[in-house]
């Protein structure tokens, strides 16, 4: 199978710097799982996903964990981790460590 039998065209991109309302409303609005996120020079930067709006400290589904498990968490893992749970743009949500695959 090629990826062109499952992907959805036009592909819709995002600005690293847009909101995380905006993101959403357009993954519901083309009816996409995930964007990729795109600098003005065109350049991949990440992805976003619907996998990264799961933990959301506003909707109270971000990370816990038991007290003492925290002690063995980095504090950059804890950083990182809050970051995400209470981000409000894009670049700081999305993964950046993208798969990619060029046309046959």
């Amino acid at each position: 199978m090629q990826a062109e039998a499952i992907m959805s065209r036009p592909v819709v991109g995002i600005d690293p710097s847009a909101s995380i309302a905006e993101a959403a409303g357009l993954m519901l609005s083309k009816k996409v799982s995930g964007l990729p996120v795109i600098r003005n020079d065109g350049r991949l930067v990440g992805i976003v996903s619907e996998g990264d709006f799961l933990r959301r400290g506003e909707l109270g589904t971000e990370r816990k964990r038991s007290r003492w498990l925290e002690f063995l968490v980095s504090p950059g893992k804890a950083a990182d981790e809050y970051v995400r749970a209470n981000g409000r743009r894009v670049e700081e949500v999305m993964s950046q460590d993208v798969v990619t695959a060029s046309p046959a």
